[in-house]
């Protein structure tokens, strides 16, 4: 037996998320209520990789959850998501890339959202004006960009020092990509 939803009333919404209360029979045939996010638009994500291959990690305060490493990644605003990638690259880092390619969709916290995320690979980087790139990451709350060998971005996660789990999807998407898991 499939999910049933009976009844959907969204409880709140602004311009980045939605959440509704579905009234449901599950599989099992027994009913409830279940709570669903629905982000309004897809998030991005960029793996970034330089000419001595190193990934780009952020790190920033989430009011969620503290001091987060990530790779850059934003919302898209309702634009082509490769046109948001490119400008999250650049707002959160301070780069451009001149090779883009798609690895994937990912579904952020399937359970109880509805979230898709795009993930990019950027490569051919180019750093824009330094003084801007710093205004850029005050506005968006960045306290450190880092470049760390692809390996060590894994090592990272190994040691639970990058814990955002879109970030550790967007690494493993690229290192399949790049073929560092053979």
């Amino acid at each position: 037996m499939a999910w049933v939803t009976h009844e959907s009333d969204t409880v709140y919404a602004n311009r980045w998320i939605e959440v509704r209360e579905d009234k449901v029979t599950g599989p099992g045939g027994d009913d409830g209520i279940y709570g669903v996010v629905r982000m309004q638009h897809p998030a991005v994500f960029v793996v970034a990789l330089d000419d001595q291959e190193r990934v780009c990690l952020v790190t920033l305060e989430r009011y969620t959850t503290g001091i987060s490493v990530e790779v850059p990644a934003g919302g898209s605003d309702g634009e082509d998501p490769l046109v948001a990638a490119r400008r999250e690259l650049l707002e959160e880092t301070g780069f451009t890339a001149s090779e883009w390619h798609e690895l994937g969709i990912m579904n952020a916290l399937n359970g109880v959202a509805d979230a898709s995320e795009h993930v990019f690979l950027a490569r051919g980087l180019t750093a824009s004006d330094p003084a801007t790139a710093a205004e850029s990451q005050r506005e968006e709350g960045i306290d450190q960009v880092s470049w760390v060998p692809f390996a060590d971005a894994l090592a990272m996660i190994a040691e639970g020092r990058i814990r955002d789990g879109e970030t550790i999807g967007a690494l493993a998407l690229a290192g399949i990509r790049l073929g560092r898991f053979r």
